[in-house]
């Protein structure tokens, strides 16, 4: 059942990553990045868009964890190894 409940949050988060990674890079340019102090982004274009993409994945997955743990009744979704 665990197994499930991880898909289930991993492959709607990865789908989702997908399309954020299209419409965010279908407007940004990864060379025209910057830090904060303005220093450019000195990665190549594509460690930008794996980078990015596993940031969106990450946060994607961590909302539908969210998600799935605020709706779940006590006791069904646990945090102990004996599930």
């Amino acid at each position: 059942m665990r197994a499930r409940q991880w898909m289930g949050i991993a492959w709607p988060a990865f789908l989702l990553a997908a399309v954020l990674e299209m419409l965010v890079f279908a407007m940004v340019d990864p060379s025209d990045l910057h830090w904060r102090g303005g220093r450019p982004v000195e990665a190549s274009r594509q460690a930008v868009y794996t980078m990015a993409f596993f940031v969106f994945w990450a946060v994607t997955a961590a909302s539908s964890a969210l998600t799935l743990w605020l709706i779940s009744k006590p006791g069904v979704i646990s945090c102990s190894s004996a599930d």
